[in-house]
């Protein structure tokens, strides 16, 4: 449901959801929407009250999101054009040749392809990043799964879709989707979504066990996250 509040001279757009949960948990994400989750037959008065106690920082927080906006113009895939590779910047070398194919070489992403289109070239890059997104996001997977083998948690079904305001998600059967984003992060950050998420097939919500577990596999799991979200994609 979507929803309004009015801070002083701000007004603050949210969407709220009920859930089976003990606490109220309030997300804004990088592309600066708002949401809201609260306990089932929690009152829409006592919701509106935590909302306005936070808006400080949830005001903070759209800022934030929002003061990068400027600074990710729209992509032209032209030479010398910079895009992120596993947390490092690549400077765009496109070139003609009658093979589509793409290299990431110190510092410099070289595509060959026949069609040097703007969106030809976008699509053959998003194949490229699919691709070493899957080989990078199963490879990690097979790193971290042993440290929860005394948990029993079976291998999940690892996917990678588009996601526009997760990183990653998991499902009650035994499945763990990460947003294709991922692969321009740094391998911590990659490792950290994933750990979050298999952290999850153990305990369902962000309860104290939960950070328990997370904190017990990935100490430094903060810097990790607060990295996540300041990165441009």
């Amino acid at each position: 449901m979507q929803h309004q509040l009015t801070f002083g001279s701000r007004q603050i757009d949210f969407t709220l959801y009920y859930k089976e949960r003990k606490s109220l948990t309030i997300r804004v994400h990088p592309d600066a929407t708002v949401e809201v989750i609260a306990p089932l037959h929690t009152n829409d008065q006592t919701v509106l009250e935590k909302i306005r106690k936070k808006a400080p920082w949830i005001l903070k927080q759209i800022d934030h999101f929002n003061s990068y906006k400027p600074g990710t113009p729209a992509r032209r895939f032209i030479n010398g054009e910079t895009h992120l590779y596993l947390g490092r910047q690549y400077r765009l070398k496109v070139v003609a040749d009658t093979n589509d194919v793409i290299k990431a070489y110190r510092g410099q992403l070289w595509i060959h392809a026949r069609n040097l289109t703007p969106m030809a070239l976008e699509q053959q890059l998003n194949i490229w990043y699919r691709e070493k997104a899957t080989r990078v996001f199963h490879e990690l997977l097979q790193e971290v799964l042993p440290k929860f083998t005394k948990y029993k948690v079976a291998s999940p079904q690892l996917l990678v879709r588009t996601l526009s305001k997760r990183w990653g998600s998991c499902t009650l059967s035994n499945k763990i989707i990460l947003n294709i984003d991922l692969i321009k992060a740094p391998k911590s950050c990659i490792e950290y979504v994933l750990v979050h998420e298999l952290c999850h097939l153990i305990h369902h919500n962000h309860t104290k066990a939960f950070q328990n577990l997370l904190s017990s596999i990935i100490p430094d799991w903060e810097e990790r996250k607060k990295r996540l979200e300041y990165m441009l994609v």
